[in-house]
């Protein structure tokens, strides 16, 4: 049976179902205007396809809220468009598309452990932990004598991915990334 929510309830993060399709909340703004009725705005990621869409829902409204459960799981790698994973408690293999994972997709490395999110026993999405590590692959080196605090570089990552790091961070370095801005957090 499920549960309801109001507008005024919505954050980012949180699962929804919409007619009959499953959203993530990616930002939700209160609103009210001097002597008009107040009203939520909320953009929504749609699970199924990926696209997002901005709403704006009126804050008497009634929006169901799935029953929602997470589960450790492990990347183990990817085939075309498919990100597997294994459930750390059944050891069964759990496929993924692109479209489900969205840029979390970019974070992965094999060995990763995540939270898998099942909305009615079925896995629809995973949750990064907040920062994460990876090995400096390549980046240029720095020159000498200029360490100016705010000066940045492009470093390639051990997953591919690209940041912008310290002029100080050499190849080699193990270095912390925020997962939700993808922006380099400090040395490891």
């Amino acid at each position: 049976m499920p549960s309801y929510i109001y507008p005024n309830d919505l954050r980012s993060g949180m699962i929804i179902e919409m007619d009959g399709e499953l959203y993530e909340v990616m930002e939700a703004q209160h609103f009210k205007i001097a002597k008009t009725s107040a009203y939520v705005r909320a953009k929504l990621k749609n699970f199924l396809t990926g696209r997002v869409i901005d709403v704006k829902l009126n804050p008497d409204e009634r929006i169901v809220s799935p029953y929602v459960e997470r589960k450790k799981a492990q990347y183990l790698y990817s085939s075309g468009d498919e990100y597997v994973f294994m459930d750390l408690e059944t050891y069964e293999q759990i496929p993924l598309r692109t479209e489900q994972l969205g840029d979390k997709a970019k974070y992965l490395k094999e060995g990763l452990e995540v939270d898998m999110v099942y909305v009615d026993e079925k896995p629809i999405t995973i949750e990064l932990p907040l920062v994460l590590e990876y090995k400096v692959e390549y980046t240029e080196p720095g020159v000498k004598g200029d360490r100016v605090a705010t000066a940045m570089k492009p470093a390639k990552l051990e997953n591919g991915m690209e940041i912008m790091v310290p002029l100080f961070i050499e190849i080699g370095d193990v270095i912390q990334v925020d997962t939700r801005t993808g922006e380099y957090v400090g040395r490891a």
